[in-house]
């Protein structure tokens, strides 16, 4: 007899065994000791983050050479197996033995293979996913089950990826694999309609499956060319590269090509790539060939499958890693993190920023002041445009201020990084390009200062969108009747007409009393605009620079400085100390390749400092690679956290990769600012759930550091609730205020919209005020104020989550009390078919809910 850890870690026999399951039930009738329960929890948390890896080496495939790196598989995933190979490989011995495709990528070749021999129920091929992490080599993997299929005879293929600069390393892929002979076709030079390509790889990105053309009169589409080109019975292979892209496939209209693609080539051997491949369940909508939903699945639709694993948590999302791989429609390998190092750098805020932030956020709440006002007197009915533009803007312009509190401490680290003989890689997502342009425009293209993109976003709500004018809707209705009452003038002719013509009069004078008001008050509402305007100005001149542009100064200049991102072009230093715009384009070199032409820069060491944004975070690899010059160890500096998980593990794989000398250092830059953990918040979540998706086990994610900022869960939702009633007065906290904290916070939380003023209900909370909300918005609080205000949330966010623990009910994901309701329900369905998933696994997690023990016994 054994528990279900026992169950779990026997598992990898479980396919070939015969096993009976039987359940006793009984009812625990004493809990545990205090003291044992510390102790639980102790080793509860190093098992969580010292041991979530295991070694991976193929357990079925037997050919090909050892991958170059330590490559590791989360410990969940390494449980359970994958099943018996059945396909034989077509790709010549030569090619095998010669080690052009290590060992794990050539069982990624063989179980795609495997997998697209299957038909699912709905008659669709199915699919596989690829969810190998950044720098395992999925390029050469995915060129291997092209030339497979080529040599079958299937000689057309279809890639999709994110950038068409990516053409040049699937072509690189296909030629280090000795399949030179394979053409790689861009469909961005292929004329519309064109389907003269006879056979090779259709190169695409996803942008392009929604392009039209209506040259000629007569609409073009690419998804029509693409169907075209390939023929209704094609069976060949498409390869969504990096498919995070096609995320949201309901809510966008690339989402729906790809899967409009899919239910048109019901054949195709299709296969999912990417390190990230869903970030939450969710996003797996475009996963449709997967066959874990629809015909002969115990969930009928995606919705279903949606609503069961949304409904059991994380560890059910581990699960659903861990059922993918058994079923053999899924492989997740990631290199060791052996040698990489992870810290967060708090900084600390000099006075004078202090002072620039606190001024900042005072204009901010008077600008609420005064666009409640100014709609007001307009009488606006729906502000919800107006708003969401307001707070849009309120949020971008602080996440600059954010930024900027940095820099100066970024330059010092990395400058003595430099001293110690590495390079240093910088991530950011913002450029501050679209400001730039603005001031260009302004200035007819003539630029001779750095521009604040914090001043320009203020500056751009208060000019396009500050309320000026009535709904249309009532303004058309005013002149409507003033027409008319001008018109009855004219055409009175006749005496007896004057008690008609008074009448008229009188409406004439109510219309031009109506809009001398009016005029005067939009003259009210001018002034409060350009009073605004006129204070954001003297503002701008305390607020900080363009961070890229300022960055790239103080490190000497484009001379020293590879930048890698979408801007097409930058304020620089001239040598006699002026500043002028310049394009980042070269001689002989279009804007298009100029990330490519500054990456071999920093490989070949002409430059030692890289600065890459979401642009350059698909494709280019920065590892301190054997192949290149340039082997001195990477600092990988995350200045700004992107805004998901997706863009988060794109840019940390640029220098984590195969074949390199050396690991990276990776460096999360967070400043004192409270509010700015939003943004560490929303990395934290996503990468929980990418670990769990993507690598079967959420503590897997390359930076799990973080997971003490993610507030977007059940605990931070009810801290929220505390904390707002506790200063509305309506409860008695638990958790007394830090000793700091401010009398006025009431008001504090009006200036920042989350309290509103009601004539009828006096104060309260802002509707569907969500964690999400409250971490944006608290970024517009004085420093001392948001800090205290962030310091009451986390006391109470901390308790809640101490007192779960010690009442059993905290989730820890597959260590967890609901995963394991989750295992267990899983290994029931394993082992006696999804009719019991569909019958009884209700009440057998009704039963474990109401604190019974479930035991399992496994005979072989």
């Amino acid at each position: 007899m054994g528990y279900v850890g026992d169950l779990c870690s026997s598992s990898a026999q479980a396919a070939q065994i015969e096993a009976f399951v039987f359940l006793s039930v009984t009812q625990r009738l004493h809990a545990q000791p205090e003291e044992e329960e510390e102790v639980e929890e102790e080793e509860t948390e190093e098992l969580g983050h010292a041991d979530t890896y295991a070694e991976y080496k193929p357990s079925k495939s037997t050919i090909g050479r050892s991958h170059p790196d330590l490559v590791v598989e989360t410990n969940t995933l390494s449980s359970v197996p994958p099943p018996d190979i059945t396909y034989t490989l077509s790709i010549p011995v030569q090619i095998i033995n010669g080690g052009l495709l290590s060992a794990l990528q050539l069982e990624a070749i063989i179980y795609a293979c495997q997998q697209h021999e299957v038909i699912l129920q709905n008659n669709q091929r199915a699919g596989f996913l690829i969810g190998d992490g950044a720098g395992v080599g999925k390029g050469r993997t995915v060129a291997g089950i092209i030339l497979e299929n080529y040599l079958k005879g299937r000689k057309k293929a279809l890639w999709f990826s994110v950038s068409n600069d990516l053409k040049y390393d699937a072509e690189r892929d296909l030629q280090d694999i000795g399949a030179p002979n394979i053409l790689v076709h861009a469909l961005n030079k292929i004329k519309y309609g064109d389907t003269a390509t006879s056979e090779g790889v259709l190169f695409a990105t996803y942008s392009a499956l929604i392009g039209e053309s209506q040259a000629g009169g007569q609409l073009r589409t690419r998804l029509k060319q693409i169907l075209d080109w390939c023929g209704s019975d094609f069976d060949g292979v498409i390869i969504f590269d990096e498919c995070h892209k096609a995320k949201n496939a309901t809510s966008t209209k690339m989402g729906k090509a790809v899967l409009d693609l899919q239910n048109k080539l019901p054949l195709a051997r299709v296969v999912y790539a990417s390190a990230t491949g869903a970030s939450e369940p969710k996003n797996m909508i475009y996963m449709s060939r997967l066959g874990i939903w629809g015909e002969g699945t115990p969930f009928r639709a995606f919705e279903d499958f949606l609503h069961a694993i949304e409904k059991r948590g994380v560890g059910a999302m581990e699960i659903v890693a861990m059922d993918m791989k058994v079923s053999g429609m899924y492989i997740a390998r990631q290199l060791s993190f052996s040698g990489v190092s992870f810290r967060i750098e708090e900084i600390g805020l000099d006075d004078d920023f202090k002072v620039v932030y606190n001024k900042a956020a005072k204009l901010w709440a008077e600008a609420l002041a005064v666009f409640t006002q100014a709609a007001d007197l307009l009488g606006m009915m729906s502000r919800k445009s107006l708003w969401g533009q307001f707070w849009s803007s309120h949020q971008r312009f602080f996440k600059y201020l954010c930024i900027a509190a940095k820099v100066r401490r970024l330059v010092e680290l990395a400058k003595k990084e430099l001293e110690a003989g590495k390079c240093v890689v910088i991530g950011l997502q913002s450029t501050g390009e679209a400001r730039t342009r603005e001031v260009l425009d302004e200035n007819d293209g003539h630029l001779d200062k750095f521009v604040s993109a914090a001043e320009g976003v203020f500056q751009s709500l208060v000019q396009k969108h500050f309320p000026l004018e009535k709904d249309r809707r009532e303004k058309g209705a005013g002149s409507k009747r003033k027409r008319r009452s001008l018109l009855v003038l004219l055409h009175m002719k006749h005496p007896e007409a004057v008690h008609c013509i008074a009448h008229s009069f009188k409406d004439f004078v109510y219309s031009f009393l109506n809009n001398f008001k009016q005029i005067s008050l939009c003259t009210r509402l001018e002034e409060m605009k350009q009073d605004l305007l006129n204070k954001i100005s003297e503002l701008g001149k305390e607020l900080p620079l363009n961070t890229l542009d300022e960055l790239i100064d103080k490190f000497g200049g484009p001379e020293k400085v590879s930048e890698m991102t979408g801007r097409k072009g930058r304020v620089v230093r001239r040598p006699d100390g002026s500043v002028r715009y310049e394009s980042r384009a070269e001689q002989g070199h279009t804007i298009d390749h100029i990330n490519i032409k500054e990456k071999d820069r920093f490989m070949n060491e002409d430059k030692l400092v890289a600065i890459i944004s979401e642009a350059a975070s698909s494709g280019i690899s920065l590892q301190a690679d054997r192949r290149v010059k340039n082997q001195r160890r990477r600092v990988h500096m995350t200045l700004e956290l992107p805004w998901s998980a997706d863009r988060a593990i794109q840019q940390f794989g640029r220098t984590h990769r195969s074949n390199q000398v050396t690991a990276p250092e990776y460096i999360f830059l967070i400043s004192e600012l409270a509010g700015e953990r939003r943004f560490a918040s929303i990395v934290a979540k996503r990468l929980e759930s990418l670990g769990a998706l993507t690598h079967g086990d959420r503590r897997a994610t390359e930076s799990r550091d973080l997971s003490k900022y993610n507030f977007e869960n059940k605990y931070g939702t009810k801290a929220l609730d505390k904390i707002t009633k506790a200063i509305l007065g309506h409860i008695e906290s638990k958790v007394p205020p830090p000793k700091d904290y401010p009398g006025e916070m009431k008001q504090g939380m009006i200036d920042v919209g989350i309290f509103c003023k009601e004539s009828r209900f006096g104060i309260s909370p802002e509707k569907d005020c969500s964690i999400t909300k409250f971490l944006n918005r608290i970024l517009g609080l004085e420093v001392h104020k948001q800090n205290s205000l962030f310091q009451y949330f986390t006391d109470n966010f901390d308790y809640l989550i101490e007192k779960d623990k010690k009442d059993g009910k905290y989730d820890m994901g597959i260590l967890g009390k609901e995963a394991l309701y989750s295992i267990i329900i899983y290994c029931f369905t394993y082992f006696l078919g999804s009719e019991f998933h569909t019958k009884h696994s209700f009440e057998l997690t009704f039963l474990m809910r109401n604190n019974y023990t479930v035991v399992f016994s496994a005979q072989h």
